[in-house]
């Protein structure tokens, strides 16, 4: 937070959620404050257990400031060793020459708290860890941030980093019916602003500020400088298309999730988007490269994934730059143009023909990071083993998949 110029944070408990973390904010911006979080769609979910496996923020402004785990400045946990502990980086460097928009950790200290008897926090006692402690906190400080927090530990609390408040600029499709002709194409618009924007004019800087959490129900979310409606113009001149530049409807709207309204089950709450129900046993998360995108265009890459071009995630923007160089969030997470929902497990078409064209599988000893793990499920698989190009059979057990099959 230091090294970022950027001194405000706020303190979310293991047990709170997205609900009350929004809702705390909000108190703080109605008593004078001017904060921004970036966090999770719905209050309900956990931010330790969304942050720590990455955190893919569509509506919240992760497209500009980053992903979730790039968000964490502290964090507070009782280790296997039942040391209770807190760190966080110490030294940095700067990477603006390679790139990257915030600075990157070599360093990070933690403390031990001495008198774990003691229940008041107030009172809690933090010195150096002792000699034979065992632990780097450096390690440690990777290692949770996208490997899971609850795989090292028990988190207790995590500080996590506050932006400047930027009131957020919704645009939705019209419903005229003038507009018909010109829905069709608000997901290959969406999917050219964020991946490809010089095609339209736009800047690096304009494009990352634009997300989206599910293109199939939310059209773009801005926070700061955009040129939606300029681009829109753009793009109906490049297919041909006459009329229809007003039929993307801007709103401005707070910066953060709304309130349950009055009446409903969870009245004054952050609302869940999605409402939760049980998915589907085997949906896979495919995080496309920015960069195939950019090879094959915007029109190839939605040939080849329709229809579940429209089922896609709007989140990363940003991730590539935001990253201090120290976590495990995998590269293709940084390097992902959007993440697309891949019902099908049993695909044949995308294991044959579209993953090859997307990633390197000729390293057979080395299968690479494909997944994302917002929405994972039960039964999220790789392809088979022994061939790469077949995808997991859906009638084997769970056992017979566990042997046979790639590891999400």
């Amino acid at each position: 937070s230091v090294a970022k110029n950027n001194p405000a944070v706020i303190r979310v408990g293991g047990g709170e959620n997205w609900d009350k973390t929004y809702r705390a904010v909000k108190d703080a911006n109605e008593a004078g404050g001017l904060y921004h979080i970036v966090g999770g769609s719905s209050g309900s979910v956990s931010p330790m257990g969304w942050t720590f496996q990455g955190g893919l923020s569509g509506d919240t402004g992760g497209t500009r400031y980053g992903l979730g785990a790039d968000q964490v400045v502290q964090i507070e946990m009782v280790l296997p060793n039942g040391f209770h502990v807190k760190f966080g980086p110490t030294e940095w460097k700067d990477a603006s020459a390679e790139g990257f928009t915030v600075p990157r950790t070599i360093g990070v200290t933690g403390l031990c708290r001495t008198n774990p008897e003691e229940r008041d926090e107030e009172k809690w006692v933090w010195e150096d860890c002792p000699n034979d402690f065992g632990i780097d906190f450096m390690d440690l400080w990777y290692a949770i941030r996208g490997g899971g927090g609850g795989t090292w530990g028990v988190v207790l609390s995590m500080h996590l980093q506050l932006h400047d408040y930027v009131p957020r600029v919704d645009y939705t499709a019209s419903s005229s019916e003038e507009c018909l002709t010109t829905v069709p194409l608000n997901v290959e618009f969406m999917a050219t602003y964020v991946m490809t924007p010089s095609v339209l004019n736009v800047t690096v800087h304009q494009s990352r500020a634009c997300g989206s959490p599910h293109i199939a129900i939310f059209m773009p979310m801005c926070y700061g400088e955009e040129a939606i409606s300029q681009a829109w113009i753009t793009f109906l001149q490049m297919k041909n298309v006459t009329g229809g530049t007003e039929c993307l409807e801007r709103s401005e709207r707070g910066g953060l999730p709304s309130s349950s309204p009055l009446g409903s089950r969870f009245e004054g709450q952050i609302a869940d988007l999605p409402s939760p129900g049980i998915a589907a046993a085997a949906i896979n998360g495919i995080l496309v490269p920015k960069a195939w995108v950019e090879k094959v265009g915007v029109q190839s890459a939605m040939n080849m994934f329709d229809p579940l071009f429209f089922s896609n995630y709007y989140t990363f923007g940003s991730a590539a730059v935001t990253s201090d160089q120290a976590n495990s969030v995998s590269q293709a997470h940084r390097d992902a143009g959007i993440m697309i929902l891949l019902f099908d497990t049993e695909s044949e078409t995308f294991w044959r023909d579209i993953a090859p064209e997307m990633f390197d599988l000729e390293d057979k000893t080395k299968f690479p990071p494909i997944f994302g793990s917002n929405h994972a499920a039960t039964g999220m698989t790789g392809p088979r083993k022994d061939d790469w190009t077949k995808p997991c059979p859906g009638n084997w057990t769970f056992e017979e998949r566990l042997a046979g099959c790639v590891s999400f």
